[in-house]
């Protein structure tokens, strides 16, 4: 099913004309629901922190996970203490929930585990944002919260909106669910603070470009790295991601030789009897967020590449301007209420 989709989406399918009567209804029912909040029917819910929302427009992967991680490191570096939030997509629970260290994938979802893995952030996973920030900040001393995904949940207030698009696959076809892979119109870009390119080299007042650089090659078991493999060697590879040609390529641009490529599901749950058919005669290479749900199992000769993304630094000012900006207006506004209610 994914796979037709994919085809529908972004190769401008016949099939997307059977869609279209359910997109309009989709326009519709979308449509209603943010003109809710816009007339006060609806209520957006203010924290006392400033809140980045990473998003995107699309359904599917767009880079928003590599995104979150270069927000965190940024912040840090410039001492501010940031948490993040997410839905946790694919865990089967609904309660808001902190995500410790070696988290569980199946239990608070692929990238929140990758997320701690990678940055040791304190994060929390919830169907219910709202109540899920509010765990996090009673639980942790953080300043700022980013936002994983959320960027259609109008119910949370947001002081900076940052939305992700894949500059290979754009908008598809540029039709709403489900008849193209758009959850808002491409007029969505045009109201959000930043919009990052992934695989484009763009800076604009509001646009940007950004590269996703190879990192190391790493063990997924933990094993000595002595071993890993290095370009020209042959290798197999999966991938069960939004976007796996990406993954592919990058390999072959690092000189690896491909001699299999198998593409998984995106949040699809691994065992070591699945991946058995790949066989041990090559080292096999695989996307972090898959070595996250493959650790328990993993056999010495599978290998993660780590990605890290890489943005101007035009953004970065631009960014940390506005978030100095809102935290002084967050500043006055607590202050504020706390001497009304005095």
């Amino acid at each position: 099913m994914e796979a037709l989709l994919n085809r529908i989406w972004y190769h401008k399918h016949w099939a997307r004309w059977l869609l279209w009567p359910l997109s309009w209804l989709f326009a519709l029912l979308s449509g209603l629901r943010r003109l809710g909040f816009k007339l006060g029917l609806k209520a957006s819910q203010t924290l006392p922190v400033p809140v980045i929302i990473v998003g995107n427009i699309t359904v599917g992967g767009s880079g928003k996970t590599p995104t979150v991680i270069y927000l965190i490191e940024l912040l840090r570096h410039y001492g501010y203490r940031p948490g993040v939030i997410s839905r946790g997509y694919g865990s089967g629970q609904t309660e808001p929930r902190l995500v410790p260290p070696g988290a569980n994938p199946s239990d608070f979802g692929d990238e929140p585990a990758m997320i701690v893995a990678r940055t040791q952030v304190p994060m929390a996973v919830g169907v219910d944002r709202i109540a899920t920030a509010e765990l996090l900040l009673t639980s942790n001393t953080v300043d700022i919260i980013i936002s994983d995904d959320g960027l259609q949940h109008y119910r949370l207030a947001r002081d900076i909106e940052v939305v992700v698009v894949d500059a290979r696959r754009r908008l598809g076809n540029g039709m709403l669910l489900p008849a193209g892979p758009l959850r808002e119109g491409a007029w969505r870009l045009e109201k959000a603070d930043f919009v990052i390119h992934n695989g484009e080299a763009c800076d604009t007042v509001r646009e940007f470009g950004m590269q996703l650089i190879p990192g190391a090659v790493l063990s997924v078991a933990g094993e000595n790295q002595t071993q890993a493999p290095t370009a020209p060697m042959a290798v197999k590879a999966m991938a069960g991601i939004g976007n796996p040609e990406r993954f592919f390529e990058t390999l072959s641009q690092m000189g690896f030789k491909l001699e299999a490529q198998e593409v998984f599901a995106d949040h699809q749950a691994y065992s070591l009897e699945a991946l058995t058919p790949l066989g041990d005669e090559l080292p096999l290479l695989m996307t972090e967020k898959d070595a996250i749900k493959c650790r328990e199992f993993a056999k010495q000769h599978w290998w993660y590449l780590a990605v890290n993304a890489k943005l101007s630094p035009q953004f970065d000012a631009q960014l940390l301007t506005r978030v100095r900006e809102a935290m002084a207006s967050k500043q006055k506004a607590n202050q504020k209420g706390q001497s009304d209610g005095v």
